[in-house]
């Protein structure tokens, strides 16, 4: 598999894997205020909502690291790389550098971190 493969799958897995800590910290809150039975938790219905929520959490950080980097981009924030592989100028000092690259990992595009 190729390196920028792997780093996508990785970007993907990262913030699917923080999407179901996020929900199962939710879900524990709710487990002390409402009275579900344990069967429920076995449910392939409760199974597919959780796939579901992780699925639209994705998706969720993928429209935020895109309106981040666009703004960044406005902003000069990041540069956009002229034709071929040339990778994306991130500025260090970007205040959502942290959206930016992981746009930039999410998408696959080569990026630098540059000091202006």
């Amino acid at each position: 598999m190729k390196p920028v493969t792997v780093d996508m799958l990785r970007a993907h897995l990262l913030v699917a894997s923080l999407t179901a800590v996020g929900a199962d910290m939710l879900l524990c809150v709710a487990l002390s205020v409402l009275p579900v039975s344990q069967a429920f938790f076995a449910s392939t219905s409760f199974r597919l909502f959780a796939l579901a929520v992780i699925v639209g959490g994705v998706v969720v950080a993928r429209e935020f690291a895109q309106a981040a980097f666009e703004l960044a981009v406005k902003r000069n924030g990041a540069f956009l790389a002229g034709p071929g592989l040339r990778p994306v100028a991130v500025v260090a000092d970007c205040p959502r550098r942290w959206l930016v690259v992981l746009h930039l990992r999410l998408t696959g595009q080569p990026f630098v971190l540059v000091e202006y």
